[in-house]
């Protein structure tokens, strides 16, 4: 144990500093596209080839709506057209009423993980987040294995037939106040899978969402985000056009 001790004395502290682009080390994050001018042949053409439907040609100009984009890369320079901002401030609250958890929770909260479906993306994305690079419980935020103690409901996937009872379920047992987190494209609006006989689609279908965490997957620095917003330890800033048309 000493030698642990000494280790980290020596070593010092080792997480990321924050959520700041400008002190992101290189492939904290893959990035994301963002609405730009572009020649309108070059904006069709990205348009053509995003299988999400997250890219809209507008004149001299591309839409992106980054809750759509399974970040396929084909629209990234050099091969695409398109730039991407590389940041990883990609949580966004659903609407106007939605709001962060009371004040008295802002440095003591519990989130309920729940996989509704998902490929398995989101799941290794969210094990890293009490890694010692993200260390999430410096926040005061951990993760519960039961919805009777949990303030946060983080749910990934598209939400299959089988789950969709047991994230109804989830939910109504959280006590009040509760929030709920869609977290990737997926849990967002189905994703690629969409609405079938096997896939209800978002969990927005099944539960009330207050905050959502665009991607495919997100990267934990980007739950890292989402979850401070929910938490009430960040207001929206550049990370709240996640949503941007």
């Amino acid at each position: 144990m000493a030698n642990w001790v000494a280790h980290s004395l020596i070593d010092g502290i080792r997480s990321e500093s924050g959520l700041d682009a400008e002190h992101l080390p290189a492939g904290a994050t893959p990035g994301r596209p963002v609405s730009q001018p572009l020649a309108a042949q070059a904006a069709a053409r990205m348009a053509a080839i995003c299988p999400g439907g997250a890219i809209a040609a507008r004149g001299d100009a591309v839409g992106v709506d980054f809750v759509h984009c399974v970040h396929c890369q084909r629209c990234r320079r050099p091969d695409g057209d398109l730039a991407w901002r590389e940041d990883a401030q990609w949580g966004a609250w659903r609407d106007a009423a939605s709001n962060p958890l009371p004040h008295r929770f802002r440095h003591s909260v519990n989130v309920r993980y729940l996989d509704a479906g998902a490929c398995g993306a989101c799941m290794g994305e969210v094990r890293l987040i009490d890694a010692p690079p993200y260390n999430l419980h410096r926040y005061g935020i951990f993760v519960t294995a039961t919805p009777r103690d949990a303030d946060v409901l983080l749910v990934a996937g598209p939400v299959t037939e089988a789950m969709r009872l047991p994230l109804r379920k989830t939910y109504e047992a959280m006590p009040e106040p509760k929030r709920v987190v869609a977290m990737g494209v997926c849990a967002i609006n189905g994703g690629v899978f969409g609405r079938s006989f096997a896939s209800i689609g978002g969990a927005g279908d099944v539960v009330p969402v207050d905050l959502v965490i665009a991607g495919c997957p997100p990267p934990p620095l980007a739950i890292a985000h989402g979850l401070l917003l929910a938490a009430g330890q960040l207001q929206p800033g550049r990370g709240s056009d996640a949503l941007e048309p």
